[in-house]
């Protein structure tokens, strides 16, 4: 299907396991993010308050700070053994999850869980970065990222229903089979790398250090993985409390943001090398403060604020996918370390709202997260602009 979207200037491995591959990371993708919309019913179910499972889920993104150690590790390995590690650890850490009865082991499973798909994340972009040159990298990138907003079309989706159906384990314990089972077809579908980069040379890439515009794309993935937690953890209570929904709703809703996101990883695919990777993020985080701060405008007539509550996770899906090939160049002559640095200051951005955004719903409701919100897409759009500013000036 997605290599119809690529045309004959791009290798034929290239179109021929892109598919495959993107559907391996919309499964890993719908394990990743089963738990923020039904934060709820998982804290409910573990005997805890909302709160607290904030603070515990902020514990399990803090991890991500490993990411780059875990970069390190997928450039010593081959691209498809990391692919394919990767996706086992993630149906591994969804079962664990399925299986916790307390809130730490609840946690350890989602650390698990997250820095297993990072390992399969950094060796997917990294198999990408080595097989196509950077000025045409966003449109393969693009096409690789509609599995986020598929995860979340599709993979939760799915789960959701049948946790309304059953309960929020069998909604991981289907997510865990899923992954697994792909895991298998990657490991048996993709030939060895060997041909096309050397992992001595890399191993050896993987020890320089960021460059100063690198730098800013570490930090521009920051504020917008911030941004996008203000949201993403509160919202599922927040349709809960303002509006009376239930799972199932709230399962309707998600698939309806999934259907936005997968609208702006197209539009992505489309426009980020034709406008440059600086601008499309910059316009991205600037629709997702517009979003945000018109949910403030509104939080005392939710149902016309939904609306608009979508248009900020499209912002962010635009911003944060038109970002990812600027992560490739962080770190020249190493990819995979480039984007776990940004995972890991991502991970580490979302650690730093998931506490603050769900105190600060539990005691004013949405409007204070999503100021925050606004106030992290505003200063990732200044960032990008100072990158593409460097960028000019260097060159």
């Amino acid at each position: 299907m997605l290599h119809r979207a690529l045309d004959d200037s791009y290798s034929p491995e290239v179109r021929r396991h892109i598919t495959p591959l993107t559907m391996a990371r919309t499964a890993a993708n719908g394990c990743f993010r089963f738990a923020p919309p039904f934060l709820a019913t998982i804290s409910s179910a573990q005997g805890v308050t909302l709160d607290r499972m904030g603070v515990a889920l902020a514990v399990s993104e803090l991890t991500g700070l490993f990411s780059t150690v875990t970069g390190t590790l997928a450039e010593r390995l081959h691209r498809r053994t990391a692919m394919w590690v990767g996706l086992s650890g993630v149906g591994f850490g969804a079962l664990s999850a399925a299986l916790s009865t307390h809130l730490v082991w609840f946690v350890a499973s989602l650390v698990v869980l997250g820095q297993s798909k990072v390992l399969f994340d950094v060796g997917f972009g990294a198999w990408i970065s080595d097989r196509v040159p950077f000025e045409r990298r966003g449109r393969v990138i693009a096409l690789g990222e509609t599995s986020w907003a598929m995860g979340l079309l599709l993979g939760v989706t799915i789960m959701g229903l049948v946790a309304a159906v059953t309960n929020w384990r069998a909604g991981y314990a289907v997510g865990a089979v899923a992954v697994i089972a792909f895991a298998v077809v990657v490991r048996g579908l993709l030939p060895d790398d060997a041909a096309h980069s050397d992992p001595g040379s890399r191993v050896e890439a993987a020890r320089g250090r960021p460059t100063r515009t690198g730098w800013l794309v570490v930090l521009v993935v920051f504020f917008l993985m911030a941004a996008s937690q203000m949201i993403f953890v509160t919202f599922g209570s927040w349709l809960k409390d303002a509006l009376g929904m239930g799972d199932t709703g709230v399962t309707a809703f998600v698939f309806v943001m999934g259907l936005g996101e997968l609208g702006a990883s197209t539009a992505t695919a489309r426009y980020a090398d034709q406008w440059g990777k600086q601008r499309a993020t910059a316009t991205g985080a600037v629709v997702l403060a517009l979003g945000s701060l018109l949910v403030v405008t509104l939080t005392g007539h939710p149902a016309v604020a939904v609306p608009f509550l979508l248009l900020a996770v499209a912002g962010f899906e635009f911003a944060i996918v038109s970002s990812i090939p600027l992560s490739t160049q962080i770190i020249p002559g190493a990819p995979a370390k480039g984007i776990a640095l940004t995972f890991t200051s991502g991970t580490f951005g979302r650690a730093a709202a998931s506490i603050p955004a769900t105190s600060l719903y539990v005691r004013h409701g949405i409007g204070w997260p999503a100021a925050l919100a606004a106030v992290c897409a505003l200063l990732a759009a200044v960032t990008v602009w100072r990158h593409a500013a460097r960028t000019v000036a260097a060159s």
